[in-house]
């Protein structure tokens, strides 16, 4: 399984009380994830917590798909991971960390994925699925930074692990 890593990082001028409190609604991820993959959460209010699992559908292509993610780790105002239990990926762990930096906040993205598929999945990722990834976050960058604040951050970097 050829696992990739997105990384990203962005500068918010609110504490990390505040920064967290945002990031830790999933209410808020409608609000920062571009329109066109149609988002929206399936489960009632979820509560983020260790444990919480929270069902969601998005298009991608025009297609629907579900998608499932559990949070496996949660020590708020610092870092939470949501990990991919049922949905497009072969493998989907993004921990958000969030670092006290001057008078702000410092959040860096980690998304560690595969795709499924095996060659096939890799021909999808160098053609199509790399690049939205990128746009993806990058457009999510764009729309926290209209809502909190802060710099537009820097661009996704999609390596291998």
């Amino acid at each position: 399984m050829k696992v990739h890593e997105l990384r990203c990082a962005q500068q918010f001028p609110h504490g990390v009380d505040e920064t967290f409190s945002f990031f830790k609604d999933p209410a808020n991820l409608s609000r920062i994830t571009p329109p066109w993959l149609s988002f929206s959460i399936r489960t009632g209010n979820p509560l983020m917590r260790a444990g919480a699992e929270i069902d969601y559908t998005i298009k991608w292509l025009g297609l629907p798909l579900r998608w499932r993610t559990r949070i496996t780790e949660y020590e708020p105002p610092f870092h939470f991971v949501d990990t991919q239990l049922e949905g497009p990926y072969r493998l989907w762990e993004h921990r958000h960390t969030f670092q006290p930096a001057g008078d702000g906040t410092l959040v860096t993205d980690l998304v560690r994925y595969a795709l499924p598929f095996g060659p096939l999945g890799g021909v999808a990722h160098g053609l199509i699925v790399r690049r939205q990834l990128a746009h993806i976050f990058r457009r999510r960058q764009g729309a926290l930074a209209a809502i909190l604040g802060g710099n537009e951050g820097d661009y996704p970097e999609i390596s291998n692990s």
